[in-house]
């Protein structure tokens, strides 16, 4: 009799051991999803494969510029989810497929995630080394170029072995860790 109680114990300890693991998990799983979002996916990796980007990438750029709020402006007047500003998107704009452009568009989140990966793809094409295309999309070009020409903070002038902004450098770091979270939850969460 007593071993059949100690069993019906251990076995309940079992169940609520499992209904608490579960739940953690679950928590964790909705704590993550809160702090990295996964919107605007269809148009992430439409835009993504068009302009031969990483859809994980794209994400993390979002969540670092907005963190997925289509309506952000910063405090130098970059707007939407991709943070661009309207010099940028004057100077893009042309060059990319949009035929006619207005500047209150840019809170579209297809016309900004449009733009963004769109400049995203110059600025690789530009510099050939992703980190140093991110460095500029947050930098701009100038400051990157004069660093890459300068052996304080490029040995070849093609990578940055230094960065002297340290918003830019954290900038660039962010990404890269933000991108490989994203890479997961896209694998499991995204349905592609």
């Amino acid at each position: 009799m007593r071993r059949k109680k100690n069993k019906g114990k251990i076995r309940l300890s079992l169940i609520v051991i499992s209904i608490l693991l579960l739940m953690l998990f679950v928590g964790s799983i909705l704590t993550i999803r809160h702090y990295f979002p996964l919107k605007y996916l269809p148009l992430i990796y439409t835009y993504a494969e068009k302009h031969n980007l990483r859809p994980e990438l794209v994400c993390a750029v979002i969540h670092a510029e907005s963190r997925f709020d289509p309506n952000a402006v910063s405090s130098v007047g970059a707007s939407g989810l991709m943070q661009i500003m309207e010099s940028t998107a004057y100077w893009i704009a042309p060059k990319s497929d949009l035929t006619t452009f207005d500047y209150e568009s840019i809170f579209d989140p297809e016309t900004n995630i449009s733009l963004g990966c769109f400049y995203l793809r110059m600025l690789e094409d530009q510099y050939g080394e992703m980190d140093v295309a991110l460095a500029a999309y947050n930098a701009g070009s100038g400051n990157v170029s004069m660093w890459l020409n300068d052996p304080l903070y490029s040995s070849d002038g093609k990578t940055l072995d230094y960065i002297p902004f340290e918003e830019t450098r954290n900038y660039v770091a962010k990404i890269a860790r933000n991108e490989r979270i994203y890479e997961v939850l896209l694998k499991y969460f995204s349905g592609h």
